[in-house]
């Protein structure tokens, strides 16, 4: 299978020069985490922004100096297991796909597992691909909070249990982000010097002003944002099976159990694109 056989040639991007606030405005619109950036009047690819991206540069409005420059790239003959190993080796969700030096399109990891492993028949147990390290927090911790607690998992999402420790949802970076916005705050600093005996230094009144970015959630807790319609696997459903799930429910994570239904582990579709190579 080729990479032209599932990739997406609808193209969502954004041009240099360009704004975050262009990228962030067509990220929500389309539902999608990462855009490849061209140069303006041209398909010429330069770069790719994610919201990942956005959030670790608030201060930062130019695209071009928040992307990430000579992504890795495909071209559209080329196999999609060459494409997955990429995508494992670089650690990386998306990849564009350029022919003749043109921006065509777009395969994602998500692509992969709906368009070819949910196509082939994989009955090795997803518990050799999922992460066991997860991160969770209480159904009730402000927003906020539990931004902070996915981001120092280094993880795109966050699962949420209730008082007795049982999962009740799912948030991603995209929820998170939905119930975000940047905003400025302004910091006074008093920078005068003096030594002793120097009145003149001490009396004097230096103050710097310091416009600093950031990300602003809203009141809500997690229950409110969280997804609690959600699909899980267990540790011996196979990796066939599970790419069914996550192509049925358009979804690129799902959590996994054991026989007794106690949350173990947590599956991607990064992690499960391994199965191609396997």
């Amino acid at each position: 299978m080729l990479v032209k056989d599932i990739m997406s040639d609808e193209i969502h991007y954004v041009k240099v020069p360009g704004n975050r606030a262009n990228a962030m405005s067509l990220m929500r619109k389309t539902n999608v985490s990462g855009v490849p950036v061209v140069k303006e009047g041209t398909k010429k690819l330069v770069g790719i922004v994610t919201r990942s991206d956005l959030v670790g540069n608030p201060d930062e409005e130019q695209i071009a100096l928040i992307m990430t420059r000579d992504p890795v790239t495909t071209s559209s003959d080329e196999d999609v297991r060459e494409v997955a190993s990429k995508m494992i080796e670089n650690n990386i969700r998306r990849v564009p796909v350029v022919d003749d030096d043109e921006l065509v399109g777009i395969i994602t990891a998500y692509d992969l597992i709906a368009d070819a492993l949910s196509q082939i028949e994989i009955n090795d147990p997803v518990e050799g691909y999922m992460v066991k390290t997860i991160p969770t927090t209480w159904e009730m911790t402000p927003l906020s909070t539990a931004f902070e607690i996915m981001r120092f998992f280094n993880l795109k999402v966050l699962l949420s249990l209730n008082k007795d420790g049982k999962l009740t949802g799912v948030l991603t970076e995209t929820d998170f982000l939905n119930e975000s916005e940047v905003v400025s705050e302004k910091t006074v600093h008093n920078t005068s010097v003096g030594t002793e005996g120097d009145k003149w230094s001490w009396d004097s009144k230096s103050v710097l002003y310091v416009i600093k970015n950031h990300l602003k959630f809203s009141d809500k807790d997690v229950k409110d944002v969280a997804t609690s319609d959600m699909v899980t696997v267990n540790t011996r459903t196979s990796v066939s099976t599970c790419a069914s799930k996550m192509k049925q429910r358009n979804i690129e994570q799902i959590p996994v159990t054991n026989v007794e239904g106690e949350l173990v582990g947590l599956v991607r579709a990064t992690d499960l694109i391994r199965a191609l190579n396997d």
